[in-house]
């Protein structure tokens, strides 16, 4: 490649090919590093917001099981099939099949915000966590 920098009979890289090399991946990682970071964070956001559509949806089969219900908490939602996923904080207020709210919550790594879903009448609203 850069025949003018070798003597005749050596045989490797030279010092400029190496920095050469060590320069492109250096590029190529800050590119991709921050582009990972954004692949996560979308990752955690899509759990936060189907979690919390799933504990919405366990509370409707639990009210429907228990229509004489007052107030749901997490370990009604959980005997209704919903499972939290590692790391999850999934928290119910005045749930009560037609009023309330969930809210679904990520460890502080994260780095995201809380899905919550507010339910008025019966009818489900979901605010969804995004990227900060």
């Amino acid at each position: 490649m850069l025949k003018i920098f070798r003597k005749e009979g050596q045989k490797g890289f030279t010092l400029i090919e190496l920095m050469i090399v060590i320069a492109i991946i250096g590029i190529l990682a800050a590119i991709a590093i921050p582009q990972f970071i954004q692949y996560r964070k979308r990752g955690y956001i899509s759990t936060l917001n189907s979690d919390c559509k799933n504990a919405y949806t366990a509370s409707v089969a639990y009210v429907v099981d228990h229509p004489e219900v007052a107030t749901i908490a997490l370990a009604d939602l959980t005997s209704a099939g919903y499972s939290q996923t590692s790391g999850v904080t999934t928290a119910t207020s005045s749930l009560d099949g037609n009023n309330g709210s969930i809210t679904c919550e990520g460890p502080t790594g994260w780095g995201v915000d809380a899905a919550t879903i507010v339910v008025t009448s019966g009818v489900m609203s979901l605010t969804a966590s995004k990227l900060p």
